[in-house]
């Protein structure tokens, strides 16, 4: 793997020392230069839990991805700048029947600096651009808006999202390190399996700084501040159409 060229990818100049400065920069830059998505699985396109695999997809060949790709690719740039890093497993809360779904379902980082622990996480789709300290009850406002950390039971930690005061759940994760090929039955469950949320529909989605882009085969919807626009695709030039206006990319 070519950091430098990561780091390209991403769009950092900044310092590469192990501090949480550099990280809050990092995290930011991945997330605004890398989408979320799921092209692969419905393209028929194996994701193998491969560092240099993941790596030319997403620096060389300039895509995005889901967890286990962007934060398995993410923990190696961290290592390689000095960082104390960890991976870690989380299961993700499914607002519908308020369960959580089951372990290696989610794979985010456990960062420490100085002493203090940061969960950082580039491959959740929408979640805060700064990594957020391991402190229970605390409020952490973010640009995406607020957090909070507290205990979920005695080995699980929850975080969840403050809307309107309302405390919408994330996901629960513990601080036990795991190895990457342990998240190698949910990475395939998700490709394979009809009842994983990637299989229902082909999704694409970056972050701004004020907003969100996001591009499905039936629609692109466009998010800016308070304001929101919605365009019904009529047919597949459209979508292809969007999907390199917005994304420089082409279709498979």
């Amino acid at each position: 793997m070519d950091h430098k060229a990561y780091l390209d990818r991403i769009g950092y100049t900044g310092a590469l020392q192990p501090t949480l400065g550099v990280l809050q920069q990092l995290q930011k830059a991945h997330l605004l230069a890398v989408p979320f998505e799921n092209l692969d699985i419905h393209d028929g396109v194996p994701i193998e839990l491969d560092v240099e695999r993941i790596y030319d997809k997403v620096v060389q060949r300039r895509r995005g991805g889901f967890c286990y790709e962007l934060n398995g690719l993410f923990f190696e740039l961290l290592t390689w700048i000095g960082f104390d890093v960890r991976r870690i497993s989380a299961m993700v809360y499914t607002a519908s029947d308020g369960t959580y779904t089951p372990e290696y379902d989610h794979m985010a980082l456990l960062v420490t600096i100085d002493g203090e622990e940061y969960l950082s996480d580039v491959g959740f789709g929408e979640f805060s651009f700064a990594p957020l300290k391991l402190v229970l009850g605390q409020v952490q406002p973010d640009a995406r808006g607020d957090y909070r950390i507290d205990r979920y039971d005695e080995s699980y930690y929850r975080v969840s999202r403050i809307e309107n005061g309302e405390v919408l759940p994330e996901y629960i994760f513990s601080k036990t390190e795991r190895a990457y090929d342990e998240f190698a039955g949910m990475c395939r469950f998700h490709q394979s399996d009809s009842r994983s949320h990637f299989r229902q529909r082909r999704m694409i989605t970056l972050p701004t700084e004020q907003g969100r882009i996001t591009l499905t085969e039936e629609k692109l919807k466009l998010k800016e501040g308070s304001l929101t626009q919605e365009i019904k695709l009529q047919s597949k030039a459209a979508y292809d159409a969007y999907l390199w206006q917005y994304f420089g990319l082409r279709p498979a």
